[in-house]
């Protein structure tokens, strides 16, 4: 057993919010740009990336998640949007956004946030922002201009609602073919 595994705290997709961000993907692998995009089986929204984490304080970890989320109610989630960091114009990690549940997955991060926090794991510096990571940009030129005008023409692009009713604590493995992940644990709300 490895000694430590790369861990993080996540809201899986439900298969139709997945098949529509696989269309979306889609769409934009139409433009040019150079873009690592995210396997569809890997698509998720992240909640808290926790890094590498001992593998004997895992337990610990799903505990705590458990009591993060016994603090909240599900809840709809709608994810809708296409967008990037840092901007539109200059696109390095492209997404989904949501709306509808937003403030519902902001008290979630932060109830989970708390927990994890006793057991001394540091505070997101920066405002959650919840959104559902699609690809990563690796290159620029024309290809980066085509990919911005795609994305500002998917700005209302519809993946769905979600019915948020757990989170899966997951650690990932990255290999030559992208990362690959395990379910460590799961906290229902």
């Amino acid at each position: 057993m490895k000694p430590t595994q790369r861990t993080f705290v996540a809201v899986e997709l439900a298969p139709a919010n997945r098949a529509a961000a696989e269309k979306l993907i889609a769409r934009l692998q139409a433009t040019s740009a150079d873009v690592k995009w995210v396997e569809p089986e890997n698509l998720h929204l992240t909640l808290k990336f926790l890094g590498e984490v001992p593998t004997r304080e895992i337990p610990k970890v799903c505990a705590a998640v458990e009591r993060g989320t016994d603090q909240v109610e599900p809840f709809e989630l709608q994810i809708v949007g296409a967008g990037a960091f840092p901007r539109i114009e200059r696109p390095r990690t492209l997404w989904l956004g949501t709306r509808g549940g937003t403030e519902a997955m902001i008290a979630l991060h932060g109830h989970i946030e708390k927990a994890l926090g006793k057991l001394g794991f540091r505070k997101e510096q920066r405002r959650f922002h919840p959104h559902l990571t699609i690809g990563r940009v690796r290159g620029g030129g024309a290809g980066e201009t085509q990919l911005a005008e795609a994305l500002a023409e998917c700005a209302d692009y519809d993946a769905g609602k979600l019915i948020v009713e757990e989170v899966a604590i997951v650690s990932s493995q990255l290999g030559r073919e992208g990362p690959s992940y395990t379910i460590l644990g799961r906290a229902k709300l």
